[in-house]
């Protein structure tokens, strides 16, 4: 098995895997890279997968499902093009000898899914779209932050080598937050020179390692006391609110949207 990120529009990976001449592709947002790389690497296109409706991930749906034949699988409760699997927690299937499991994790929007691959050669895979980034978490966009703290304890529960392909490249402006929420974070600091390094040569620093990302990710560290103190005293938190695990986790992405 083969795991390709595929860089799009102007901070996206469209994540690939293939193996044995066949190919899955993960929220194609544009058709046009896929297929290159489908082209240029002699792959027939298996499969579609779709973690929630939002166009840059769902785009290219349409025109690789009519030049390939591939079959689309994605959240029940999102407006995705017809025709679709439903992906479904508690339903895994099989794709090109993997098997796919599927995690609900509503809060960026109200049916965003995940999808794991446990059993992958070197370590698990998570494709996670757009709820879970490196050193940070998707805006919450339909869903509530009770739902976005619940579907992000979901993916911290995962193995600590699991890969997380995140949707976009969002990682030093996240780590540059992270370091304001916990300036004396050893594990953030090397971890960020190490991500303006790949960076500097521009390479992605995708895919994550949920062990470190428990290290580092204030949104998987809401409820450490460095972060909890932090978070307080920026909102002007009483000592009863900051207690409170989904109101603290509420007054971090709050600071998180308007930190620049």
């Amino acid at each position: 098995m083969k795991l390709v990120a595929i860089p799009a529009f102007s901070d996206n990976y469209l994540w690939l895997w293939h193996q044995d001449g066949q190919a899955v592709v993960v929220d194609p947002g544009d058709a046009k890279p896929v297929r290159e790389v489908l082209s240029r690497e002699g792959l027939s296109l298996a499969a579609i997968l779709v973690t929630h409706h939002h166009a840059d991930h769902i785009g290219g749906v349409v025109e690789l499902r009519e030049a390939t034949g591939a079959q689309v699988y994605g959240p029940a409760r999102e407006n995705i093009p017809e025709p679709l699997i439903p992906a479904l927690p508690g339903a895994p299937f099989q794709l090109l000898g993997q098997t796919v499991k599927v995690i609900d994790v509503p809060g960026h929007t109200s049916g965003h899914i995940a999808y794991f691959l446990p059993d992958t050669p070197q370590a698990p895979v998570l494709f996670c779209g757009d709820t879970l980034f490196s050193g940070g978490c998707g805006r919450i966009f339909e869903g509530t932050p009770a739902q976005m703290l619940s579907s992000l304890d979901a993916l911290a529960a995962l193995p600590t080598n699991t890969r997380v392909c995140c949707a976009h490249e969002y990682t030093l402006s996240n780590l540059k937050f992270a370091l304001a929420v916990e300036p004396n974070n050893l594990d953030l600091q090397n971890y960020t020179a190490h991500c303006k390094s790949l960076r500097a040569q521009d390479l992605p620093t995708l895919p994550a390692n949920l062990g470190n990302e428990l290290k580092i990710n204030p949104f998987l560290r809401s409820r450490l006391a460095t972060v909890r103190q932090s978070v307080a005293q920026h909102a002007g938190l009483s000592a009863q609110t900051q207690n409170n695990d989904t109101t603290l986790f509420a007054a971090l992405r709050e600071w998180k949207n308007n930190f620049r």
